[in-house]
């Protein structure tokens, strides 16, 4: 079974102007509201690409109501702790072809809280995948990712992890089974400048080796991708298309991977699915589907490094 995590769970509220004109009244041309957070966009997207899921955090108020209403609509599984305090929204401003996005403020969580999510994860077994993606909210501590990954490898769970910053250094030492990071992330993550494939693939290949993380994928938007682990090392085109929607699509890159992964046990295959995925949500105005992305994928190249 394969279970989502997100701990900072928000409902996206996208608001779509003409113009955004600060200090004054903006008048709506439309909006639209979604279930948001990077576990759940995981969730969304494997349901569109054939493949149950169950998502897993922390819901609270009536803006986590609405979050567990629409997953129950499009048919996907949760088992979300519940808080006191309301599940954050995100607003997303969409003007012209530029993005402002304004992030809320997250729900405290208490340490049963925590615990009783934790208690959630203890039965988990070899049989299980489990996606931890996004950010940790403020009353969590930075090394959460790191005691979970640590915990579920215990238990022989193949663990995916999405998420930036120190967390993800800090959860990089456990050892997850695959990471994301984009190329800008892994820069941050050695504190180096990366100028060229060649510094992606040396950099990647310490997480590979050093850290043990099976599956190193390192996006780069219209660059495409590069892969470093079990399956070699190779360098994955991006397909062409005008970017309209970047909101998912690295959410979308790591089910795409996930999707193909489980199917297919082969990397290579499964580093192209998520190359697809990821450029089919964003050359979309919600996260792709199964037939955007197959669409995408006899463009994207593969090419050893």
């Amino acid at each position: 079974m394969i279970y989502t995590i997100t701990l900072n769970p928000a409902i996206d509220y996208v608001v779509k102007l003409d113009v955004l004109e600060q200090g004054t009244i903006n008048r709506s041309q439309g909006d639209y509201k979604e279930a948001g957070g990077k576990g759940i966009n995981v969730s969304r997207v494997l349901d569109r690409l054939g493949t149950t899921s169950t998502a897993l955090g922390f819901i609270g108020g009536f803006t986590g109501k609405f979050i567990t209403n629409y997953l129950e609509k499009v048919g996907i599984a949760h088992d979300f702790v519940s808080l006191q305090e309301d599940t954050r929204i995100n607003v997303k401003l969409k003007a012209g072809n530029e993005e402002t996005e304004v992030n809320g403020k997250s729900p405290a969580i208490t340490e049963e809280n925590y615990e009783s999510f934790v208690n959630k994860l203890r039965g988990l077994t070899s049989e299980d995948m489990v996606v931890l993606a996004g950010s940790l909210p403020a009353s969590l501590p930075e090394d959460t990712y790191h005691s979970i990954v640590t915990m579920l490898n215990a238990q022989g769970v193949s663990v995916i992890l999405d998420t930036s910053g120190s967390a993800l250094e800090q959860a990089i030492k456990a050892s997850p089974a695959f990471i994301k990071p984009n190329n800008h992330e892994l820069a941050d993550l050695f504190s180096e400048k990366i100028k060229t494939d060649l510094d992606i693939v040396r950099l990647a290949k310490r997480l590979h080796v050093e850290n043990r993380i099976d599956h190193v994928l390192v996006s780069m938007a219209k660059e495409g991708a590069i892969y470093v682990g079990e399956a070699g090392t190779f360098k994955l085109s991006a397909p062409t298309g005008r970017a309209v929607h970047s909101v998912g699509a690295g959410d979308s890159s790591v089910a795409g991977f996930l999707y193909k992964w489980q199917e297919s046990n082969h990397a290579e295959e499964a580093a192209k699915y998520a190359v697809a995925s990821g450029s089919a949500t964003a050359f979309s105005k919600t996260l792709c589907t199964k037939d955007e992305v197959e669409k995408l994928l006899e463009e994207v190249q593969v090419t050893k490094l």
